[in-house]
């Protein structure tokens, strides 16, 4: 009775709290803060015992880092290692010696000054991102500029769960909070524990990379999109008890284990799975935040902790805005950048736990530092708001007010121009005529054997029931140009045309006729090009898409009948071996990157020669 009590009261609060903040220009985060600091029980006492509902709410942070991992396939973070260990790491380095330089001036242990360095270097990854992309800045220059640190310092939690506890300044038995926590090595020597730790990342790696797979496809097989539900909250749940047992942070776990989903074909199903909780609990970290602000230590010690949190503010806007100067951030952007990270961040109350229990932080310091994190916390949204208020006219003249201009690295170089959904015969000549071109494309379909057959000839395709609107859009409809519906049921592709026209109007569609009726029914629905179906409607859906993508008409005529041409060649000399063998896989891929190069150097030649010719076999 109490808990649901208590949980009426946290929805309540941000039901009415949040919508009169935004109507101000607060923002939703401050409005969150906010309620929560009201309802709390340093205010209206409504709620006594914030600690409780804040270990629920986490789950909140945990959901959008396993969300964030999801959308970092390792060729994403190659491309932006640059950023992430330059920007990233000198923005960590930098303000761990400088807050741990500041300590030991101070008077404090070096082993608790670095300490302490360390846990205030973070940044609040849910309040950046959050802010950044209400105001629509993620895919700017400050946008991924700090996305790349958020990053870095999420990553760098590993290491500094390990590092923690060779800076206790005593060894002794495990407090009763660790204990009732549930962490299993905190009576073990440190060097046991970081391999421990170690050994706990290890597991989620393996088991991501060998073992979701065949769990997901059997899962998908049973068409009850209820347990895929169940499987992606069942997998989070899972990461965060095996960290919280081990003593590692659980947000981390989960990012870790949405790295290496990150090129699951059945990553967009997950996400689209688990965005609707995320939204709704970490809302509720945010108010958890405000409520868990202690005021009357607050009064108590109001001139340390202000001296604190302006300090914090102060070092790392100094030490961001440095950073924004060396790496070249221009004019409004770079107060973007500085004003969205001068904070500290969740991280750090699990990383002051941490302390605490093994002895690296004393119980004071530990609740000073709370309050100041908290507070710096809810700063961050005013100083946005004043930043926008007052700084960002003075750059609108100069064209990049809101950020700086776009780039294509970072955040939006994943996203592909055209979503195919359906790759059976249809889609797949789309498909491969566009990839031959250069063109990336994301994939659906809804078949889980067929995901599985597809894959092994090298294709990247992500399961999913394109009919809803919220799988779309984690598949990125909402940044796409082009979407090519080429599944084999006429219902279904009326359903999926009509939410993206709904949801996603900017959308280009291209799509598959069943027949002529079927073609008047999508001529109806507004669809911008309808071929009827088979190989040379497909072929078509193709030659029109790279036309929609810049190529010139000739070019695109004559690139799709020299794939024709090869890919019969490719049929006939399949038809020589049994489907499915490994000389039939082989023989696709072989051929499939032939025709890759014959397209490639065809292109290069009509660029270098001015042909204008149009026969595929190159004849006047």
């Amino acid at each position: 009775m109490m808990f649901l009590q208590e949980a009426f009261i946290y929805l309540a609060a941000g039901v009415i709290a949040v919508p009169i903040a935004a109507r101000l220009g607060l923002g939703s985060v401050l409005g969150y803060l906010i309620a929560g600091a009201l309802i709390g029980p340093f205010a209206l006492e409504l709620v006594t015992e914030a600690g409780h509902i804040m270990h629920f709410a986490e789950f909140g942070v945990v959901m959008m880092l396993f969300l964030i991992g999801l959308e970092l396939q390792p060729s994403l973070l190659w491309r932006m290692r640059s950023p992430i260990l330059g920007l990233g790491g000198l923005q960590v380095a930098a303000t761990t010696l400088a807050v741990t330089g500041i300590g030991v001036l101070l008077g404090q242990d070096w082993r608790q000054a670095l300490a302490v360095g360390l846990i205030l270097a973070l940044s609040s990854t849910a309040i950046a991102l959050q802010i950044l992309g209400e105001k629509n800045l993620l895919k700017t220059e400050a946008g991924t500029s700090s996305f790349a640190v958020l990053l870095f310092q999420d990553i760098a939690v590993i290491p500094i769960f390990a590092i923690l506890p060779l800076l206790a300044v005593v060894r002794s038995a495990p407090t009763a909070e660790a204990a009732q926590a549930g962490s299993v090595i905190t009576h073990l020597p440190a060097w046991e524990q970081t391999a421990l730790l170690m050994a706990a990342v290890a597991a989620i790696i393996l088991a991501g990379r060998y073992l979701m797979r065949p769990v997901f496809r059997f899962i998908a097989e049973s068409q009850l999109r209820e347990m895929f539900t169940a499987i992606a909250l069942l997998l989070v749940v899972g990461i965060a008890l095996l960290m919280q047992m081990v003593g590692l942070s659980q947000a981390l776990g989960a990012f870790i284990a949405g790295v290496v989903l990150a090129n699951n074909e059945y990553r967009h199903e997950l996400e689209a799975n688990i965005d609707p909780f995320k939204a709704l609990l970490l809302g509720l970290f945010f108010i958890s935040v405000g409520a868990g602000i202690n005021f009357a230590l607050l009064q108590k010690e109001f001139l340390l902790i202000g001296g604190l949190v302006l300090g914090l503010v102060v070092v790392k806007f100094a030490i961001l805005w440095g950073l924004a100067k060396l790496f070249a951030l221009q004019g409004g952007g770079r107060y973007w950048f500085t004003f969205a990270l001068a904070q500290g961040g969740e991280f750090g109350f699990v990383l002051l736990s941490f302390s605490l229990q093994n002895h690296v932080l004393p119980q004071a310091v530990v609740d000073t530092l709370m309050v100041a994190i908290a507070l710096s916390m809810a700063l961050t949204p005013v100083l946005v708001l004043l930043n926008e208020k007052w700084i960002q006219p003075r750059f609108q003249g100069a064209g990049d007010a809101d950020g700086g201009s776009l780039v294509n690295d970072g955040l939006g170089e994943q996203d592909s121009p055209v979503i195919i959904v359906g790759f059976g015969r249809f889609g797949q000549i789309v498909g491969r005529l566009l990839i031959a071109n250069g063109t990336p494309v994301t994939v659906l379909d809804h078949s889980a054997p067929h995901i599985e057959r597809v894959r092994r000839f090298g294709f990247k395709i992500f399961y999913g029931d394109a009919s809803r609107e919220e799988l779309l859009h984690t598949a990125g409809a909402g940044r796409a140009k082009l979407l090519v519906v080429a599944v084999d049921e006429r219902g279904m592709t009326n359903t999926i045309v009509e939410n993206a026209k709904r949801h996603f109007p900017h959308l280009k569609i291209f799509a598959r006729a069943y027949d002529v009726t079927h073609y008047h029914e999508l001529q109806k629905l507004g669809v911008d090009y309808i071929e009827r179906e088979m190989f040379l409607g497909s072929l078509k859906v193709g030659e029109q898409t790279l036309q929609a993508l810049g190529m010139r008409a000739y070019q695109a005529r004559r690139t799709a009948q020299r794939f024709a041409f090869h890919d019969q060649q490719t049929i006939d000399l399949l038809g020589q071996h049994e489907l499915g063998s490994q000389k039939y896989v082989s023989e696709a891929q072989r051929a499939r990157e032939e025709v890759l190069e014959i397209l490639q150097a065809d292109k290069r030649n009509q660029r270098d020669n001015s042909d204008h010719a149009w026969d595929a076999t190159g004849h006047e």
